[in-house]
């Protein structure tokens, strides 16, 4: 349960921090494609005998140049490219587990294992973990630039499409981190949700890098207490607490909650109203 709640919780730290650029820069799909285009390295890396990451990171950018390559050279477009290229590769993903001899049960990769974790498993993560967390945060002043505007960006001489490439590299490093966590069906969750709940509740991107790892830390260790109480799938509660806290926040946030902003909107049907109305009554009364 300690190492459950150890690797839970670098793996909602670090999906959480990757996700506000996610979110900002627009790429939910491409997070989507590449954290489940992953998984056929992953099996080959097993049956080579290297760290996951290595397969990872391979068939991450094997998966964003097939997308680039459709996208560019027929008519599909890159939302089309980007379900053919990821369903392909996880299906492939699927295919070498079904025939891989192994002795312990490869399912684990689809669906994660947190109390079945090893010490290796949770050394792996935070290795994993801290390289990405820590590349994040020396980068993030240029990724913010290139989320914001690639152009001037490029304008003072960085290379947008260097840094894109490193995000995605990053990415696919984060996808193993939260696959032994919640499995690659999931991953995508823990890259997409914590940066929407952040963005939901501030405009400023600095608090937004330290409301989503909060959040998603706190609902790591609420849905896996929840999970242990509950005999439930461990990584599916985390996910579910994530997505229970985007819900209130997507109604409740103070301002840009659905309930503030429909009272903030009758607010301002009424103010409008107003004059029409004391004109009405001078005129009835005149």
């Amino acid at each position: 349960m300690q190492r459950a709640l150890a690797v839970t919780v670098i793996a909602a730290v670090v999906c959480a921090v990757l996700s506000c650029w996610l979110v900002l820069i627009g790429w939910s799909l491409m997070g989507d494609a590449v954290s489940h285009a992953v998984l056929p390295g992953v099996v080959l890396a097993y049956i080579a005998g290297v760290p996951f990451a290595v397969g990872a990171v391979l068939f991450g950018f094997l998966a964003v140049g097939l997308i680039g390559a459709v996208r560019d050279t027929s008519r599909v477009k890159e939302d089309a490219a980007i379900g053919i290229v990821f369903t392909t590769l996880f299906a492939l993903g699927l295919v070498l587990i079904s025939v891989t001899p192994s002795q312990s049960d490869l399912t684990h990769i689809i669906f994660g294992n947190l109390l079945g974790l090893s010490h290796e498993d949770l050394v792996q993560v935070l290795v994993l973990g801290t390289i990405t967390l820590v590349i994040l945060i020396l980068k993030h002043r240029d990724f913010t630039l290139f989320a914001f505007d690639p152009t001037h960006a490029h304008a003072i001489g960085l290379n947008p499409r260097l840094l894109g490439a490193f995000l995605l590299g990053l990415l696919a490093l984060t996808s193993v981190v939260a696959l032994q966590a919640v499995g690659v069906v999931l991953v995508v969750a823990m890259l997409i949700i914590p940066g929407a709940t952040a963005y939901l509740l501030t405009d400023r991107f600095g608090r937004m890098l330290v409301l989503a790892p909060t959040i998603s830390a706190a609902c790591a260790v609420v849905g896996l207490y929840a999970s242990y109480y509950l005999d439930a799938a461990s990584g599916g509660m985390v996910v579910l607490v994530q997505g229970a806290a985007f819900t209130l926040v997507y109604l409740f946030s103070p301002r840009h909650g659905l309930v503030a902003t429909r009272l903030a909107a009758a607010r301002r049907r009424k103010a409008a109203s107003a004059p029409e109305q004391l004109a009405r009554t001078h005129t009835l009364a005149g």
